[in-house]
């Protein structure tokens, strides 16, 4: 899987919500939830679609109620199709 080009990028990102572009070759949601405890249960839920995926985000959960969610595909050193398709199945969450 090759790296996508900023214009297949930006095209990707018009079709996420809640998604910018982060400091590196990778995109970043953040959400905020009631309390911890809804943190933790939309973080078990990304995991479920990450795993079925093989593809991880990287996942902060900060001031009790916080989820940063980072992806990028590491091994190739930029965006590919696998996160814009994970930021999509994200999405559907909520």
């Amino acid at each position: 899987m090759s790296p996508l080009n900023e214009i297949q990028i930006e095209e990707r990102m018009a079709e996420l919500h809640g998604w910018h572009r982060g400091e590196g070759p990778e995109i970043v949601r953040e959400l905020d939830f009631a309390d911890f405890a809804a943190a933790i249960a939309y973080v078990n839920r990304v995991a479920e679609l990450a795993e079925a995926a093989n593809h991880h985000p990287d996942i902060l959960v900060y001031a009790w109620n916080m989820v940063r969610l980072t992806l990028t595909t590491h091994s190739e050193g930029g965006l590919t199709n696998a996160d814009f398709k994970l930021a999509s199945e994200i999405d559907q969450l909520g």
